[in-house]
């Protein structure tokens, strides 16, 4: 038996106090590594198209998509001939080899799935877009990639073209409506040709390990950096949320089929991978919306009867906190997932005083480990927090200063381990050097701390930690407050400079419409609730707080606005 078997075996036995890092042929333990209360998934060499179709027999005729504004959809039969037919299209008429980045710059449409795996089964490279980009924003994603198509909708077809003018790229764009530009393609000449040849897909070599996917990180700060997904770790990714303990929805069988609303967008990875592609493997009909609008999107759960809601924080605040939104509105629902970003245990519990009969957990994770880190199981009733970690995942609470690992309580930066996580930032090496430690931990800039039962908690970003007199002040934590102002819509809290303090704390903050609330009365609601170092020192009232499309604050656009 070798060292490093022989080494596993004994840490299997020991559970979450321990793990082995074993670096130049030595081996070292270190004591307080969290580890998953789950079990372990199987690790395969599927590709995600191998993934995905895998039950495609069990459910031919049932709904795949269908978009949630006008009716139209596919089955999964039609899903699945429009995926090969527009792969072999792209091979035969685009002569797009293994390893060309393909571009996905769409809302939520129900072409969606079939470009992805259209895409992938042609052997590229995927880099799903936000549709809502600037011609400039969306020139520096292009450009990193060196793409080789672009497909697109008419909404976005303006700036996508203004971008790839801008650097001079003559590449071949695909629009998904039935009527397109002079110069282009359109998305049914390719994926409804049933006269194209699919026998050359079997000529396409991929390995588990080729790289399926390059979404763009977050960018709350600096330019979005390309992420290096394998087909391998997006797999593991949808296994770890599949598996019975924790997944959110039932697998389809003949009599049954479980329908979700799906409005997180699909170039976000909780929306590419939780949203779309492991439901498609589960069989459930996916909702499509292409734009939040809360009275379409309430009726949208009443229609087709929604029975599981993946959520970002500020639609999980508005379903508990709007009046629009009544009992009756949630009563098809089963199960609610919050992810993307932190969400206070009050605004989870505000959505089931309005449905007791519902579970509702929190997720975490980010796009450079495939959307997973860890999650609640699904009979889980802490709302505080993010849930354990998932199947074959380790973390690790690292001192601020040593990088040492820190125990249950101790707050710190987190760092996880495992098959999901990615295979670096795209020609960035110096990036990934950065966020990666020598023995494969990846560091996610955010704090968090774990309890005795092995619950994770993140508590704030490390970035935007406020330093008062040398105090360490978490805006998580007064965001939280100032939201249970039962004046204040939407806030956000970021540090100022001061010149006795180094910096203080300055909420910004969005009334409901119709109430009228004075600066001076959001700092007295929070400053009697928090320490001195920790009390605002302004407030200021704004039209909207900017956010992402994962639903993450701006806290870049509000420094260069106001501060």
């Amino acid at each position: 038996m070798s060292l490093r078997r022989a080494v596993l075996q004994i840490i299997k036995k020991q559970g979450v106090a321990t793990t082995v890092s074993i670096r130049h042929g030595s081996s070292s333990t270190e004591s307080n590594i969290l580890k998953s209360v789950y079990r372990d998934i199987p690790m395969t060499n599927e590709t995600l198209c191998d993934f995905v179709w895998q039950n495609l027999d069990r459910w031919p005729d049932k709904t795949a998509t269908v978009c949630g504004i006008t009716g139209r959809g596919f089955t999964y039969a039609q899903t699945h001939r429009m995926t090969m037919s527009f792969a072999a299209s792209l091979r035969t008429k685009l002569k797009l080899r293994e390893g060309d980045n393909v571009a996905v710059i769409l809302p939520n449409v129900p072409e969606y799935p079939c470009v992805v795996l259209g895409a992938l089964q042609a052997g590229c490279v995927v880099s799903p877009m936000n549709p809502l980009y600037t011609p400039e924003e969306l020139r520096h994603q292009l450009k990193l990639i060196d793409c080789k198509a672009v497909v697109t909708s008419q909404v976005t077809y303006a700036n996508v073209s203004e971008s790839l003018k801008q650097i001079n790229f003559k590449i071949p764009i695909i629009l998904v409506d039935n009527s397109v530009p002079e110069g282009t393609i359109k998305f049914a000449e390719f994926a409804e040709d049933l006269s194209v040849d699919t026998e050359c897909l079997k000529t396409v070599k991929m390995t588990a390990d080729d790289v399926a996917c390059i979404p763009f990180s977050s960018g709350t700060s600096g330019f979005p950096k390309g992420v290096e997904l394998t087909h391998r770790s997006a797999v593991a990714a949808n296994k770890m949320i599949s598996m019975p303990e924790v997944v959110a929805v039932v697998e389809t069988t003949a009599t049954q089929q479980s329908a979700f609303t799906a409005v997180i967008p699909f170039f976000h990875i909780f929306g590419f991978n939780v949203q779309m592609l492991n439901q498609l493997y589960l069989g459930c009909k996916i909702v499509t919306l292409p734009f939040f609008k809360p009275e379409v999107y309430i009726k949208t759960i009443a229609t087709y009867k929604t029975d599981a809601l993946f959520l970002v924080p500020p639609i999980a605040v508005f379903l508990g906190k709007h009046p629009m939104v009544t009992p009756e509105h949630l009563s098809p629902v089963r199960c609610i997932i919050s992810g993307a970003a932190p969400l206070a245990k009050e605004d989870a519990e505000a959505v089931l005083r309005k449905s007791k009969n519902l579970n509702f957990r929190q997720g975490y994770g980010l796009t450079e480990t495939s959307s997973c880190i860890s999650i609640g199981d699904n009979k889980d009733t802490n709302h505080a927090s993010v849930g354990h970690v998932m199947s074959r995942g380790e973390v690790k609470i690292a001192d601020f200063d040593t990088q040492k690992a820190l125990g249950p309580g101790e707050e710190g930066e987190i760092w996880f381990r495992g098959p999901n996580v990615m295979k670096g930032y795209y020609k960035n090496e110096e990036a990934t050097k950065q966020d990666f430690t020598e023995d494969g931990w990846y560091k996610t800039g955010d704090i968090g701390k774990y309890d005795e039962r092995k619950y994770l908690y993140v508590t704030d970003r490390l970035k935007e930690l406020i330093k008062v007199k040398g105090f360490q002040v978490a805006p998580a934590e007064l965001e939280t407050i100032v939201r249970l102002h039962p004046k204040v819509a939407d806030c956000a809290v970021l540090g100022v400079p001061d010149g006795k303090t180094g910096e203080v704390p300055k909420a910004f903050f969005v009334p409901y419409p119709g109430q009228e609330v004075k600066p001076e009365e959001v700092m007295e609601f929070v400053n009697g609730k928090v320490s001195s170092f920790k009390q605002l020192k302004h407030a200021q009232l704004v039209q909207e707080i900017p956010k992402n499309a994962a639903g993450k604050i701006l806290k870049r656009v509000l420094k260069d606005k106001y501060c």
